[in-house]
């Protein structure tokens, strides 16, 4: 199969409507999981309200609580609200990446391996980075199963900038992960 890459002049948020359109194509394709990295629950909300009516699994996949600070849940209470009025299916939980590394990292110095997994990935975009994690994030969840393709969106900093098709795997099969192909993603 031949599918155009679209390449993005700057990372961010201003990308996020022609990720919206890439995946609306995506989806006419036949792809039928879709799995969103969404913070405030904002880009996934773009996505849900231009997906509905589609026959699609919609997994918006959020920060941990207590990520932001202490207690704070980043996804506003609204918009968690809307998404699931939606039908979106919502996993907040430990970024695959960070985790207790973090904690390690913090209170030891060194480096762990997971922390060289995400730098490895940053190779190719923070946005590739995020797309990994969420899609093995959201199969560890049983929200989308595993061995088959998904749509994983992803971005730098705020919305969407990143597109990828995955065969996913859950977290302690991540290395049979294959991203298929880089459909969008910044320069």
């Amino acid at each position: 199969m031949i599918r155009q890459v679209e390449y993005f002049a700057k990372t961010g948020k201003e990308n996020t409507h022609r990720c919206v359109e890439i995946v609306k194509n995506l989806v006419g394709e036949g792809f039928s999981h879709v799995v969103v990295a969404t913070t405030s629950g904002r880009t996934a909300l773009a996505f849900a309200k231009e997906l509905q009516g589609k026959k699609v699994n919609l997994v918006a996949v959020t920060h941990n609580v207590g990520y932001g600070g202490p207690d704070q849940d980043e996804c506003e209470p609204a918009a968690r609200i809307e998404l699931e009025s939606l039908g979106v299916r919502i996993f907040t939980g430990t970024i695959l990446t960070r985790g207790i590394e973090a904690a390690l990292m913090k209170k030891h110095q060194g480096v762990y391996p997971a922390y060289i997994v995400a730098q490895s990935l940053r190779i190719l975009s923070q946005g590739i980075k995020v797309c990994a994690e969420i899609a093995a994030e959201a199969c560890d969840a049983g929200l989308i199963p595993e061995g088959i393709d998904i749509v994983a969106v992803a971005g730098t900093g705020r919305g969407a900038d990143t597109v990828a098709i995955i065969d996913a795997r859950p977290s302690d099969r991540f290395f049979d992960m294959r991203i298929r192909q880089i459909v969008a993603k910044p320069l």
